[in-house]
């Protein structure tokens, strides 16, 4: 699982676009997100916060979220995203966005969207999820990701890294991948 882009991004030559870091639960964000923000002087959006507390007690519960209970949360993100875009800011955001139809509701809120797919497997995805402390989305809910998963179509504004990488890597490849656009 090396770095290859579906597409490649399109942009002025060192804008910074609307990025959204995309995978299932554990394959690192949050991490990934918060570093490419700052390396990019961007907005950082931490999708999980803006989940309505109705979803975060269902996933906290085991039971994996339904497309209608995502929509709200997917149009918040998107809200968030346009709103820093049509400030002129780089922005960043952590958003599973397992689905195209997921990937293309938030595109409707900022069209240039580059989704930037952190790619793992299951076994990893469990065991990271399984070892965090303080957050609501149990281990249990990892198989109910992958089921649901429908990775970047080569028509999609998307890279995919190996989520494995550490983050600096991570960042440093997103980075070279964005700049080539």
């Amino acid at each position: 699982m090396d770095e290859k882009a579906a597409q490649a991004p399109t942009g002025a030559p060192g804008s910074v676009p609307a990025i959204v870091v995309m995978g299932v639960a554990g394959c690192g964000k949050s991490a990934v997100g918060t570093v490419l923000a700052a390396a990019l002087g961007a907005v950082f959006i931490e999708g999980d916060r803006l989940h309505p507390p109705e979803n975060v007690a269902k996933m906290a519960r085991g039971e994996p979220l339904t497309d209608q209970l995502r929509e709200g949360w997917l149009d918040a993100i998107g809200e968030r995203i346009a709103a820093s875009a049509g400030h002129g800011e780089g922005v960043v955001a952590a958003c599973s966005a397992l689905k195209r139809s997921y990937r293309d509701r938030l595109s409707g809120f900022c069209p240039q969207i580059v989704f930037l797919y952190l790619e793992i497997d299951p076994a990893t995805a469990r065991q990271r999820v399984g070892n965090r402390k303080g957050h609501f989305m149990p281990a249990s809910l990892v198989d109910s990701q992958f089921a649901i998963l429908e990775p970047p179509a080569a028509d999609e504004l998307a890279l995919m890294l190996d989520a494995t990488r550490p983050v600096d890597e991570l960042v440093a490849a997103a980075i070279r991948q964005l700049r080539r656009s």
